[in-house]
């Protein structure tokens, strides 16, 4: 019996599942901490996420079990799925502060752009399997280029510049690690300018616009547009070494801190635990980071190469956009912190793309490597 437990066990990445662990553990503490300032008997966000990491435990636990070959079956279909969840939601979602990007049934919703992310990542792993390292050709810029645009473009529609970030910055991603022609990357890199010229005019929200221009200039309007970020650099200074205390945040507890749970939880971590808190995120996540770059450095498949690369790069620029956004050295987007941020949808979501890796860990790493980075 225990040679089996010892033998179902083997190949899995541990180390990857302990950083995970941890990151929740914080995000949980933060969230119930958040949660007091509403009074001890109204918690809710705590609740709802815990029952989104049940929830994203058992598809976990199932997507580690599943073969590599079974996702690679699947993955046109994952893809074309989320395209039609994302272009439902245009028509039968609810609007929240301006982003008609959620389903809701009943008190239950949840935000299709999450599965578009994985989506897209496992339809560019499809396609660079498939392509067999024609990357020079423009097939694969475009073909690449289209099945990103698709996403991006419906995500733009809602709109959510914070997700159509994260799926450009992952085709972009793969683009530059398969060595594309340079001409491709100019004509991207025009295009780019152009595309975000036409939204500033014709697109983007007057409050998606002054996002930008507050990170420009954060003083501009300190108690408008430029109030959240003000809020949260002080949260991040108050904190300084040992923080003080869980539920003793002054700039959380009291809500002057907007959004705390979720584009600001980074803010009330380092406020209530200080750099050491800070430490427990960045140590654990870039351990992470660490174990999917090792698990697409040692896969023998292109797919699950790619596959593992890409949730290295979603989780990364995450990470990046929301810290940033709490520090004031990138604009604030509302993305949320992987594994720590309030939404059950993006803990469910990370947690079955850790499986998937997981799976690719197990059944798809060998001494051959199909990625050298």
């Amino acid at each position: 019996m225990l040679k089996k437990i010892i033998l179902f066990l083997r190949g899995y990445d541990w180390i990857m599942a302990a950083s995970v662990f941890v990151l929740i553990v914080v995000g949980l503490s933060a969230i119930y901490s958040v949660d007091l300032s509403r009074g001890a008997e109204n918690l809710n966000f705590l609740p709802t996420q815990l029952v989104a990491l049940g929830l994203g435990t058992i598809l976990l636990i199932v997507a580690a079990r599943s073969h590599t070959t079974v996702y690679k079956k699947y993955t046109p279909y994952i893809y074309i799925a989320s395209l039609i969840l994302l272009l439902g939601v245009l028509f039968f979602g609810v609007t929240i502060s301006g982003t008609t990007g959620w389903y809701r049934i009943g008190s239950l919703s949840f935000q299709p752009a999450e599965i578009a992310k994985v989506g897209l990542i496992l339809i560019l792993g499809w396609l660079v399997d498939r392509t067999g390292r024609r990357f020079y050709e423009f097939s694969f810029f475009f073909s690449s280029g289209f099945l990103a645009f698709l996403a991006v473009a419906l995500i733009l529609l809602q709109p959510d510049l914070g997700s159509a970030f994260i799926l450009f910055g992952i085709w972009a991603s793969f683009l530059f690690f398969t060595n594309v022609k340079k001409r491709y990357i100019f004509t991207l890199v025009i295009s780019v300018v152009g595309v975000f010229l036409l939204g500033w005019f014709f697109l983007f929200e007057d409050y998606q616009k002054a996002r930008l221009t507050t990170f420009i200039n954060p003083s501009s309007d300190p108690l408008g547009a430029g109030y959240n970020l003000q809020q949260s650099l002080i949260a991040i200074g108050s904190g300084r070494w040992f923080g003080r205390g869980l539920g003793f945040g002054s700039q959380s507890q009291l809500k002057f801190l907007p959004e705390a749970q979720t584009d600001f939880i980074f803010s009330v971590i380092a406020e209530e635990l200080g750099f050491v808190g800070v430490l427990l995120i960045i140590i654990p996540f870039f351990v992470l980071l660490w174990r999917l770059a090792e698990t697409a450095d040692r896969s023998k498949s292109e797919f699950g190469a790619y596959v593992a690369f890409g949730a290295a790069i979603f989780f990364f620029l995450q990470f990046m956009l929301n810290v940033g956004s709490s520090a004031g050295l990138l604009p604030i987007t509302g993305v949320p912190l992987p594994f720590v941020s309030y939404g059950g949808s993006s803990l469910i979501i990370n947690l079955l793309l850790v499986g998937v890796v997981e799976s690719i860990a197990k059944y798809s790493t060998g001494k051959e490597k199909a990625l050298d980075f």
